[in-house]
């Protein structure tokens, strides 16, 4: 095992792929597009990894559609919300942001709604999916902080607390089973409807959202895929952007994903041992 300037520790088996992928992405701007894979040291669970918890999740027509499956969507994404936020960026979040300042990542195009690489100091994401701790008017527009809207959704429902030992899904919220007393919160402004900023599943990726981490991909000579299955269409999309533009791909990832055989290199390991490792050889 080789040690890392950062605690973690590199398998010696990974060293060749490794050092691959330090001559495929030496003096190149690197792109990182990252999923679930990226936080789940972190503590929060992936979506289709190894273990990853068997779940249905809200689409955006029953959001829309369904008085009583909003109660127990906010029920849940209530009492997940305290974790999630207290989660921390783990090793391969600052890995990143220091590449990041170093010059040798344009930036970071990030399917996870955790808000972590900002917290570890990366600048320039792009969080294509969203952000848990925005909260929208369905009707207004308005927009509101979550941890204000946390507060008020606990004075009004006090009956509702974490148990202990809660399963935290891959979104940031929790299954509860009584959820029907649950006063869902509604926008102050007009009274309409309130969601988290983030993409439901059901639901397109903001345009604009879009023409960003795109013009991260058409700003980079190289590309790497963290954490990521590829299973959603926005990461595939970025993916073709790349492949397009005869970029080197590497991608980093437990288990097979969608893009392996597009890719220049695939690693099939954790991404925080290996992300630290990049970190330390690129310039």
């Amino acid at each position: 095992m080789t040690a890392t300037s950062a605690g973690r520790r590199l398998d010696e088996r990974l060293e060749p792929l490794v050092q691959e992928a330090v001559e495929l992405l030496h003096g190149r701007r690197i792109v990182v597009l990252t999923g679930a894979g990226v936080s789940t040291d972190s503590g929060i669970p992936d979506y289709r990894g190894e273990g990853a918890p068997v779940r249905t999740p809200m689409t955006f027509e029953h959001f829309l559609a369904d008085e009583d499956g909003r109660r127990r969507y906010w029920a849940g994404s209530h009492l997940g919300w305290r974790h999630f936020s207290s989660a921390q960026p783990n090793a391969g979040h600052l890995a990143l942001a220091d590449l990041e300042l170093r010059g040798v990542v344009n930036g970071i195009v990030t399917q996870n709604v955790d808000g972590l690489h900002l917290r570890a100091g990366s600048r320039r994401v792009v969080d294509i999916h969203g952000s848990m701790d925005r909260v929208r008017c369905l009707h207004c527009g308005q927009t509101f902080a979550r941890a204000d809207i946390a507060e008020r959704m606990a004075r009004e429902n006090p009956w509702l607390d974490a148990p202990d030992g809660v399963q935290l899904n891959p979104d940031g919220d929790v299954t509860v089973d009584d959820s029907q007393r649950m006063v869902a919160p509604s926008c102050t402004v007009c009274g309409g409807i309130l969601k988290p900023e983030v993409v439901f599943f059901g639901e397109f990726v903001p345009v604009e959202k879009f023409d960003e981490a795109r013009a991260l991909v058409h700003g980079a000579d190289a590309m790497v895929v963290a954490g990521s299955s590829l299973a959603v269409n926005s990461g595939i999309r970025l993916l073709d952007q790349a492949s397009r533009r005869r970029m080197p791909v590497v991608i980093v990832n437990r288990g097979a994903t969608k893009g392996d055989a597009r890719a220049s290199l695939k690693i099939d390991a954790g991404t925080s041992e290996v992300l630290v490792a990049l970190g330390e050889r690129l310039s």
